[in-house]
């Protein structure tokens, strides 16, 4: 389904725009966090994968195309950054009114992840997130 690619502190998957991918990307980050002693943040990180996946899987990748999660270890090993990359057009819906959808990122990420943001890339796309060690 996926291409991976690993090294000692990355870790990325290529995903294409199918539904089952992002299950596909929360395994592919637990198991990288096991291999990397990161269990005590592993929960909210997997959480944070499963929103970026979800967000670009509906919002940012065209039929078509596929979105690439990236992982990997800087600082030594103490912080961890989560990427997302998607070739769509615009930026995430951050804010919504009450009853949409669009909210997650704000309430999910922004609450879970130390920081986050979004990037450009040519096309589309990198949503973020990072975390350290406590």
């Amino acid at each position: 389904m996926d291409k991976t690619m690993q090294h000692e502190d990355l870790r990325e998957l290529f995903c294409r725009r199918d539904r089952r991918s992002v299950s596909v990307a929360r395994d592919f980050a637990r198991e990288a966090l096991a291999v990397w002693g990161w269990g005590s943040r592993a929960d909210d990180i997997t959480l944070c994968v499963s929103e970026l996946a979800t967000n670009a899987l509906v919002h940012g990748v065209p039929p078509g195309r596929g979105y690439l999660l990236r992982l990997w270890l800087y600082e030594q090993g103490t912080a961890l950054r989560v990427e997302v990359h998607d070739s769509g057009d615009g930026r995430p819906c951050v804010r919504a009114p009450a009853g949409e959808s669009g909210r997650g990122l704000l309430l999910v990420v922004d609450a879970l992840a130390d920081t986050w943001g979004v990037g450009r890339r040519d096309p589309g796309k990198v949503v973020w997130c990072a975390f350290t060690l406590p």
